[in-house]
């Protein structure tokens, strides 16, 4: 169902409802960044057991993963801006009982692991209806710049969130989740004053029906069933796979080099200073064929990650983060053009969720494969095992024609 284009459209700078959106999104990602290091501050200190504040992270994960395709199922049947204002409301009221319970010293690992089911539930839902509410209202013509700015704003928090935590956290402990619930409910606020364009609606179009388990499963099935959906689906899920353990074993590895923390954060930090680079790379790599990118992007980060596993130190191992990051951006830009342009909107909810599941099942596994090979081998180890994995990749790619044959989508009809 091909999107029209409407005669005249206002320049992207001009757009107040995409401003509004990319400002409520930016404080909402803010303070999910935000959140991502105050939680095991906060439960280190209301508990003592690292592994409370490992299983906080796990039930946070895990119900993100599991409620992945429901939330398609959602966005794909309500009024996905009403939607988007309820997610944020119930993100602020949870943190803000987290703010409450510390002020009265009532904090207790029950009332956290309530709260991580909830932010875990939370996730896929604002991510799915975040997307589609740009679509509705950037014209198609403008869309790759409207996600390259969505590009921008993550990994700009990307940056700043864990910093911002780390000082406010140590001002007071309940400060964080002050700003947090502001932010949530500042954000929810940007939502409720968009305006959509004329034609667009933030309803989903009337859809077809049929058993709930198949209404629940088709973006799964839409993804298998385009060749572009697929390759572009399993290459981001590969690469997910290979780069999410990369902080664990980065940390592991510089701290066996006697790194300090300070400089481990800032090795680490070149993730994300290597994705905003790459942010503003995505014009001009836009220029080459989405297989080329793929393929030498698999190349270069097998290359680089056997160049991590030796004792180069933190300031050189931070630099090949920055390196590995820069082509991210595009590559993701290229998933969700795909969506975008394959897909109808009815469905859109559901295969971007199904995008997003197998994606976080990724690094999940990745994340879980890396911490057990550190148990038992060294880190270099375990990077040149991942490095052979992504080779193994790169030779499924070469013969594969649903990597060979996948194109940039036009901007226009």
């Amino acid at each position: 169902m091909p999107d029209a284009a409407p005669a005249t459209e206002l320049p992207l700078r001009a757009n107040r409802a995409f401003h509004l959106l990319w400002s409520g999104s930016a404080l909402s990602v803010l303070g999910l960044e935000v959140a991502d290091v105050v939680w095991p501050l906060v439960i280190l200190a209301v508990t003592g057991s690292p592994a409370s504040a490992g299983v906080f992270s796990a039930v946070q994960l895990c119900t993100a993963l599991v409620l992945g395709l429901p939330a398609g199922e959602l966005a794909d049947r309500v009024d996905r801006r009403l939607l988007m204002m309820a997610v944020e409301g119930v993100r602020a009221v949870s943190v803000g009982s987290v703010a409450v319970a510390l002020l009265l010293d009532e904090l207790s690992l029950t009332h956290l692991l309530v709260v991580a089911v909830v932010i875990g539930a939370a996730r896929p839902v604002s991510a799915t209806c975040r997307m589609l509410m740009v679509r509705a209202v950037v014209p198609r013509s403008q869309l790759t710049t409207a996600l390259t700015t969505e590009e921008v704003r993550n990994n700009a928090a990307s940056l700043v969130g864990p910093a911002l935590g780390g000082a406010l956290y140590g001002a007071s402990r309940a400060l964080p989740f002050g700003v947090m619930v502001a932010a949530f409910v500042l954000s929810a606020l940007c939502v409720l004053l968009v305006r959509l364009r004329p034609g667009e609606s933030a309803t989903p179009p009337r859809r077809e029906e049929g058993p709930r388990l198949r209404q629940l499963t088709k973006g799964l099935a839409v993804l298998w069933s385009s060749p572009d959906l697929r390759g572009t689906t399993l290459f981001t899920a590969a690469m997910n796979t290979a780069t999410a353990p990369l902080v664990l074993i980065v940390a592991v590895h510089l701290t066996a080099q006697k790194a300090s923390s300070g400089e481990i954060g800032i090795a680490v930090a070149g993730l994300a200073v290597g994705g905003l680079i790459g942010s503003a790379l995505i014009k001009p790599l836009r220029r080459f064929s989405p297989p080329l990118l793929m393929f030498s992007q698999l190349l270069v980060l097998a290359g680089l990650l056997c160049l991590m596993g030796l004792p180069i130190g933190p300031w050189w191992t931070g630099l090949l983060l920055v390196v590995i990051m820069l082509g991210v951006p595009t590559m993701r830009i290229l998933a969700d053009l795909v969506i975008f342009r394959q897909v109808p909107d009815e469905q859109r909810g559901r295969v971007m969720s199904a995008a997003g599941t197998l994606w976080g099942l990724g690094a999940a596994a990745g994340t879980l494969a890396a911490g057990l090979a550190l148990d038992f081998f060294s880190a270099r180890a375990t990077l040149l095992a991942i490095a052979g994995a992504l080779a193994l990749v790169f030779l499924t790619g070469l013969f594969s024609p649903a990597f060979r044959g996948i194109r940039w989508p036009s901007d226009v009809d």
